[in-house]
């Protein structure tokens, strides 16, 4: 059981690790490229458009292809989201994103074998999550954890 030191301390080097994901090079280009993307008039305009674009693409699920305009609205969805992933302020922005997303789960994936091989670290990473229990134990699949 922790006492209330010991989970002061652990807090505390909490914060510590926060602030030098905040201090490291990947944190300092996804602020970069979010703020270029964020004053990149041509880029905000195309996520308006996108964002219009996906409310009437909803509207027209709906109805499937039945909906008369389904054709039309599903084709230039499809033109706007491929024009929108193109764009260099999206792309910086979206490997920044990468970038930093990778260094939270090989962070969480090494905390979470510092405490336990058998702990499961959902990281979205197929590299990440085949390391360790393959299936939990209740799944009969190749566990060697202990129950």
């Amino acid at each position: 059981m922790l006492t209330s030191i010991d989970t002061s301390l652990l807090i505390e080097q909490a914060d510590q690790l926060g602030a030098m994901i905040k201090d490291s090079e990947p944190f300092h280009h996804y602020i970069e490229a979010k703020r270029a993307l964020q004053q990149d008039k041509e880029a905000q305009q195309l996520i308006a458009e996108f964002n219009k674009m996906k409310d009437m693409h909803e509207e027209v699920q709906r109805f499937g292809k039945y909906h008369p305009d389904y054709d039309r609205v599903s084709r230039e969805i499809r033109m706007l989201k491929r024009t929108l992933d193109l764009h260099p302020s999206v792309v910086a922005f979206k490997e920044a994103e990468a970038e930093l997303e990778s260094l939270l789960n090989e962070l969480s994936v090494m905390i979470a074998r510092a405490v336990s091989p058998s702990i499961k670290v959902p990281t979205g990473n197929p590299f990440f999550d085949s390391i360790g229990c393959g299936g939990g134990c209740g799944s009969g699949g190749g566990c060697s954890c202990s129950a």
